[in-house]
């Protein structure tokens, strides 16, 4: 049995509708998980903060506009007479819930219950169109089976113990359609696993049941050797090994979200990486297998930031790490990249919410400056150090100012810190000279 995910673009339009369905008609028995169609995520968010701040007049306007979009799509997508009255019926309670949240400002769980109507809508409208092409499918709830624990983590063994029951007592369905994204908390209460979750919830339902594969279609074919939003001519790369994908996932390639790889690689199940606009494009596969060493590929994460922290006394003290590691531990803040000397340390942020709290704790110990719009450049392959080519990046940068620079942590990636404005020069540069 095979998981399935289609992202927002891939169900983002009743054409790319049609195509899903083509592609997951196979004949095989597979669970399909959605995210919202796309742009809706962005609209509800958008719903949900009108009515944080109270501006009502916006907030309905909001929902009716959705409203309508959707309207259009169930038209534009269904022709049984029995089935549109259906999902139009449905779609209606949606939005007549939405309306019904606009007056609960202060609601806590607000955005969590708003932008779950995302996935929700996208997948039954999918199950309604199915069930007019007499598709032996069926709707399942990722709220049935999808929880997290005391930890904010995946419940696996209650994941696991759920969706198997739900299979077991569905044993003649071919397809099953579900939700990505949206969860149980620890309490009961409904949540999420952040943006981009989607790809994340192929992944754990792939290793709670043991899948043959896990395959993760949007609209691009695979990883690229670089970002093809910054540099032209970029190609697709057949094969990654867990590590290598994780490392590109993380520092910036868009086509994965991060936490995927992980529940994949602990079952050791191949993951596909697929385009759906062309289903037979080969794409990426990702794997425990490394079959090419040397680079293979360049990836940027945006809006970081550099602190610098430089210790009171001449060479660091005993301690002094740990005292600044605490200081990010208690502000919930991960660093990406860190680079020490005898009596300094610097590191990098994405996530500056706590910066001014982090700032001052530090300065009480340390001397500490900070450098805003910087970009990461990772360099990715396997033993890439033994690449000939590697010896020779810098000498090609001999002109570009470099931050910082990070190797050694993997044996998979080398990491520069560069200022944004020179990020795009630079992965041109690189591109020509490790690709071309």
């Amino acid at each position: 049995m095979n998981v399935l995910k289609f992202g927002g673009t891939s169900v983002g339009s009743v054409q790319n509708m049609k195509i899903v369905k083509n592609i997951i008609c196979d004949g095989e028995r597979k669970i399909v998980v959605l995210s919202a169609m796309s742009g809706t995520t962005n609209d509800l968010i958008a719903i949900s903060n009108t009515i944080k701040s109270s501006h009502q007049d916006k907030s309905y306007f909001l929902i009716e506009q959705l409203y309508t979009k959707y309207k259009n799509v169930i038209k534009d997508l269904l022709q049984n007479k029995n089935i549109v009255e259906e999902a139009e019926k449905f779609v209606l309670s949606v939005f007549e819930e939405l309306h019904s949240l606009e007056t609960q400002h202060d609601n806590p769980l607000l955005e969590r219950i708003i932008v779950s109507k995302g996935e929700i809508l996208s997948t039954h409208i999918f199950s309604y169109y199915l069930k007019e092409c007499n598709v032996n499918s069926k709707l399942i709830s990722a709220l049935d089976f999808m929880r997290k624990d005391a930890n904010d983590e995946p419940d696996n063994f209650y994941i696991e113990q759920n969706i198997k029951r739900i299979l077991q007592e569905n044993e003649n369905i071919e397809i099953f359609i579900t939700q990505g994204f949206i969860s149980l908390d620890k309490n009961g209460t409904i949540d999420n696993l952040n943006r981009g979750g989607s790809d994340y919830t192929a992944s754990i339902i792939g290793a709670a049941i043991d899948a043959e594969n896990i395959q993760i279609w949007t609209d691009i074919d695979g990883f690229h050797n670089n970002d093809p939003r910054v540099v032209t001519n970029t190609k697709s790369i057949e094969q990654l090994s867990f590590d290598e994908a994780a490392e590109l996932a993380y520092f910036g390639a868009k086509i994965l979200h991060p936490m995927t790889i992980l529940p994949a690689q602990r079952k050791n199940i191949p993951v596909w990486l697929k385009n759906t606009m062309q289903p037979n494009a080969l794409g990426t596969i990702i794997s425990n297998e490394y079959k090419i060493n040397g680079i293979k590929a360049i990836a940027a994460k945006d809006n970081i930031t550099a602190i610098n922290i430089k210790s009171a006394r001449m060479f660091l003290a005993h301690g002094f790490l740990k005292k600044v590691f605490d200081v990010f531990e208690t502000y919930e803040t991960s660093i990406d990249m860190i680079t020490t000397s005898e009596v300094a340390v610097s590191l990098t942020i994405d996530d500056t919410k706590n910066l001014t709290e982090i700032e001052n704790k530090i300065a009480q110990f340390s001397d500490i400056t900070i450098e805003k719009n910087q970009s990461i450049i990772c360099i990715v392959g396997h033993n890439i150090i033994q690449d000939p080519i590697a010896k020779e990046i810098f000498k090609v940068l001999t002109d570009f100012p470099i931050r910082m620079i990070s190797y050694g942590g993997s044996k998979n990636n080398i990491t520069l810190l560069v200022a944004d404005e020179h990020k795009k020069e630079i992965m041109q540069t690189l591109n020509k000279y490790l690709f071309s």
